[in-house]
């Protein structure tokens, strides 16, 4: 290795340490945007019904994966705010303000709270943000997915989510004494008769029925997490027991067991839309990863992960930045690599959706930098002298770069 090809990697891994905007991985260019899709957005489709939420959980799984978001991302979700702290999925022109006709709702705000707590430095949208969450309780403890609407179980998941994600205790925010869990635990079923699976609301005629969506929705809900979780700690496989109303742990326990022999067979969730035949539907799939990780590790979710990294990325590549983070989302709940997900390489095709990102974060580069001094040991019969001072200098960078990344912890922490 020349002189010259160590100078630029140098360059890479200072860059990537400090947080500068040269991206540590190079990213592709962004997509060409349409006349109704802002340069900023992730993603090429319409973006009239889910703008903000594609947004959302695309910054959010570029901060899981250690990607810094282009600012200019992150300020168009943060312009797409209503005065009353509320978010519709898209809002065209955001100068004009919003009105009655403004069709805000709990998902998308919700989903933005987690977005742009994760990224920081955005305390006070999230906060107006939280404040109309608040507002809009309905009194049995939940959220619909319209300020006012009957509470369902995945828009109290959502919102829950966002209150944990914020350092905020859901069981403390009630409305007429019933907190979310409350209501979550009302769409919970018996074992004997539906497997301990969660509804999504009651059906025309007042019937709870199992809903695969809201299982996975509502057993990360129970276990108080937001989109972005951790492995949990091993246990033993999920089974369903009881017939009264459980508790919270047991709700979350009674789910797994649904979903786990929801997916026994194929290793996916199915849906049916018009009568035509079951499909694979990826999605939620990806959720029921996320929920079965978080609650008994990721052992639990080893067959509908491995199905996912064997069919999940050409269903990413087609329907663009959503199902990408998804999939990271799955990635980073048991502990797989975003980079090489069953060959597909998450991080470069989210990224690739989307305004390039400015780098990587301290943590990201720290392999980055391993390599870069494992070539240069390799290398060091190069007479050059050149190796072992870029090193050392390298490690300089990376003890300033931890102070960075501590105070941004810290602010990110403000409210």
């Amino acid at each position: 290795m020349n002189v010259r090809r160590r100078g630029s990697a140098a360059v890479l891994a200072a860059a990537a340490v400090i947080g500068a905007a040269a991206p540590a991985v190079a990213a592709d260019p962004s997509p060409s945007a349409s006349a109704s899709t802002p340069a900023a957005l992730f993603g090429k489709g319409d973006p009239q019904f889910d703008g903000v939420w594609r947004q959302s959980l695309a910054l959010l799984a570029q901060e899981a994966v250690g990607v810094i978001p282009s600012p200019k991302a992150v300020d168009w979700l943060t312009g797409q705010q209503c005065a009353n702290g509320a978010f519709a999925p898209f809002r065209a022109d955001p100068a004009q303000a919003c009105d009655a006709k403004t069709m805000v709702d709990t998902n998308q705000t919700a989903a933005a709270v987690q977005a742009l707590w994760a990224v920081g430095g955005r305390g006070d949208v999230v906060e107006d943000a939280l404040t109309w969450l608040k507002s809009v309780q309905n009194k049995d403890g939940g959220w619909g997915y319209s300020a006012g609407g009957p509470s369902d179980a995945n828009s109290t998941s959502l919102v829950i989510g966002a209150l944990a994600a914020t350092d905020t205790d859901p069981a403390k925010v009630t409305k007429g004494g019933k907190s979310p869990y409350d209501a979550l635990l009302t769409f919970a079923l018996p074992c004997a008769k539906d497997g301990g699976a969660f509804a999504f609301q009651p059906d025309k005629d007042g019937k709870l029925l199992p809903n695969a969506d809201a299982t996975a929705a509502g057993v990360l809900a129970s276990l108080g997490k937001g989109l972005v979780t951790e492995p949990g700690a091993k246990a033993a496989a999920p089974s369903c027991a009881g017939d009264g109303k459980p508790d919270r742990e047991r709700a979350a326990a009674n789910g797994a067991a649904y979903l786990t022999s929801a997916m026994a067979e194929g290793g996916h969730l199915t849906s049916a839309l018009g009568g035509s035949p079951d499909q694979p539907d990826y999605g939620n799939t990806a959720d029921a990863v996320v929920a079965l990780a978080a609650r008994g590790g990721a052992e639990q979710a080893a067959e509908p992960l491995a199905w996912l990294k064997k069919n999940g990325g050409d269903w990413a590549e087609q329907k663009g930045p959503a199902a990408y983070a998804q999939l990271v989302f799955a990635a980073h709940a048991t502990g797989s690599d975003p980079r090489d997900f069953g060959g597909t390489d998450l991080v470069e095709g989210l990224n690739a959706t989307g305004p390039a990102p400015q780098g990587m974060k301290v943590g990201d580069s720290a392999a980055a930098s391993d390599r870069a001094a494992d070539e240069n040991e390799n290398s060091k019969d190069d007479d050059s002298g050149f190796g072992v001072w870029w090193f050392v200098g390298v490690c300089l960078v990376f003890g300033i770069g931890i102070g960075f990344l501590l105070s941004g912890r810290n602010k990110k922490r403000q409210p």
